[in-house]
């Protein structure tokens, strides 16, 4: 099983979705849940992942399968050896499932990031990787359905975690 998650911050809840499907080029989702918890802690420049950890965290305790990979909306790596949110949840999931980065804006120190362009977009996705190789984590994230820069299943746990 594979999983895209996402988290949404509200004044008075955090909601963190996660999307489940079977395979890379699935233009359905298998399952998904959704997590309604406590306000998220406040934005530190650098130090995203405290803030989206826990929740992401949360919902990924539901899932009953075991899981192939993530798919998470941000960076794994923020420069070379600056763990992001994707490094600091793999180690907190006990480097036990691969977390792949998807990132729509550069970072200042993203150097590590393999840009890769889907449909007629311009812009490129940056992708990063941790618990297999960025250039296979590419090309996964190069295969997923939709014709447009964010894969379907991206799209959608975006669009679950903001009207949930």
């Amino acid at each position: 099983m594979l999983a895209c998650v996402d988290v949404d911050y509200r004044p008075d809840v955090t909601v963190a979705a996660c999307v489940l499907f079977r395979g890379w080029t699935d233009s359905t989702e298998a399952a998904h849940l959704v997590d309604r918890g406590p306000i998220a802690a406040p934005y530190e420049p650098g130090q995203f992942y405290r803030r989206e950890l826990p929740h992401l965290l949360r919902v990924l305790a539901d899932v009953q399968e075991p899981l192939e990979a993530i798919v998470v909306d941000g960076y794994v790596w923020l420069g070379e050896g600056v763990p992001g949110l994707g490094a600091h949840l793999y180690e907190a999931l006990c480097r036990s499932v691969p977390v792949i980065g998807v990132a729509k804006t550069p970072y200042v120190t993203t150097g590590s990031a393999l840009p890769i362009v889907r449909g007629q977009s311009l812009r490129p996705l940056l992708i990063t990787a941790i618990g297999m190789e960025t250039a296979t984590a590419a090309e996964h994230i190069r295969r997923m359905h939709g014709s447009s820069r964010l894969p379907t299943m991206l799209k959608f746990v975006d669009r679950l975690c903001r009207e949930s």
